[in-house]
């Protein structure tokens, strides 16, 4: 039986989310994919269910600018402790081989503050090239090109290596088809204001072509950020939100918010399940409130790279480190929160990292998360 609304708000205040997520665990069951990738193994969970690895170096930052040296030695103890490899080029070959066409997704917005930084991004390619990967065949996205753009990422790119978009910029609609795949696709009861469920565009959300037909593995470069209404921006919203179109409806006014069942229901995707096969989380700097954009005020310098396969054991690692900013900021954790000036949704839906893993997309539970803390 659906919860109701009481017995979800008493869950939330005992600090447990699973009486709360029952009911939109159904919603998100019920959206309707279609897609034809096939499995793999090295799909979400991966190789390394529930594991998440946190390299921390006081020296990565020097007047807020990463160092690349230091991001580098993070970079190899990260990797070689995820995988258990004796070294650099083993722990990659482990997911990549030659003639892999590998894609990495960016996340270009909080900029110029927190976004994934070029440092890491460079190690990732020479990561790519150690085991084999022409850089050729490496492809660095994001949903938008103008984000893209200002963000510099096509600066920060060796000579050789690709980008790709699936829309020139964002709008408030988001339903048209150009650069995305009609033959890949999550349905679910769920539209914009104005719009109805009889109209296909408006319930459907489509894969980007370059998820479906342009590479065969995904490398996710989210970073560490508080959202105003998913509660996190971690792996799995990097994932949902800029690989599909038609995501506003999720978010659409401060209390029209399914964020708790689209974000598990759009990475459910076979499409995206099946080809992400690796997630690096770039926490040297998060945000602690008022994401998904970054105000000075929130941002504070955390000075870890977090690795894994397994996005949902990543991003409850991620969440907990979020509260734990927020306590030490004087602020609520995420499920107490009430809206403020920058952060205007009636409640936030972290929640969708526990339905993501009712889903079978990761490891939820805290108990069986191999969280290992490298300081280096």
């Amino acid at each position: 039986m659906k919860p109701t609304r009481r017995q979800c708000l008493k869950a939330l205040g005992a600090g447990s989310l699973t009486a709360a997520a029952s009911g939109v665990k159904e919603l998100a069951l019920a959206a309707r994919h279609e897609s034809k990738a096939p499995p793999s193994k090295l799909g979400m969970p991966g190789l390394y269910p529930g594991r998440v690895v946190a390299v921390q170096d006081p020296g990565v930052l020097v007047s807020g600018r990463y160092q690349a040296e230091v991001v580098q030695r993070m970079m190899r103890r990260g990797m070689q402790e995820l995988t258990g490899a004796d070294g650099w080029g083993d722990a990659w070959r482990q997911f990549f081989e030659p003639g892999d066409i590998v894609g990495i997704k960016v996340n270009p917005v909080g900029q110029p503050l927190v976004i994934s930084d070029a440092t890491v991004l460079r190690e990732i390619i020479a990561g790519l090239e150690s085991a084999g990967v022409k850089r050729r065949d490496i492809v660095v996205y994001d949903r938008y090109r103008k984000q893209f753009l200002s963000a510099g990422f096509d600066r920060w790119l060796p000579e050789g290596v690709r980008s790709s978009y699936a829309a020139e910029e964002y709008d408030d609609v988001q339903q048209g088809l150009d650069g995305y795949d009609p033959d890949h696709y999550m349905e679910m009861a769920l539209t914009l204001p104005g719009y109805t469920v009889d109209d296909i565009r408006a319930r459907r959300s489509y894969a980007a072509r370059f998820i479906t037909r342009e590479v065969n593995k995904l490398i996710n470069l989210p970073c560490l950020k508080d959202h105003q209404s998913a509660g996190v921006t971690l792996a799995l919203k990097n994932l949902s939100h800029g690989l599909v179109n038609n995501v506003s409806r999720s978010h659409s006014s401060p209390s029209l918010n399914a964020c708790n069942a689209f974000i598990p229901a759009a990475v459910s995707l076979p499409v995206i399940r099946h080809k992400v096969v690796l997630h690096i989380l770039d926490g040297v700097k998060g945000v602690y409130h008022g994401g998904p954009f970054a105000r000075p005020q929130f941002v504070w310098e955390h000075r870890t790279l977090y690795f894994a396969t397994d996005p949902v054991a990543l991003d409850h690692t991620g969440w907990d480190v979020i509260d734990a900013q927020r306590l030490a900021m004087g602020k609520k954790k995420l499920v107490e929160d009430t809206p403020d000036e920058f952060s205007t949704f009636v409640r936030r839906q972290p929640e969708h990292v526990e339905i993501a893993g009712a889903l079978g997309l990761g490891v939820w539970d805290r108990t069986k998360i191999d969280l290992r803390q490298v300081r280096l």
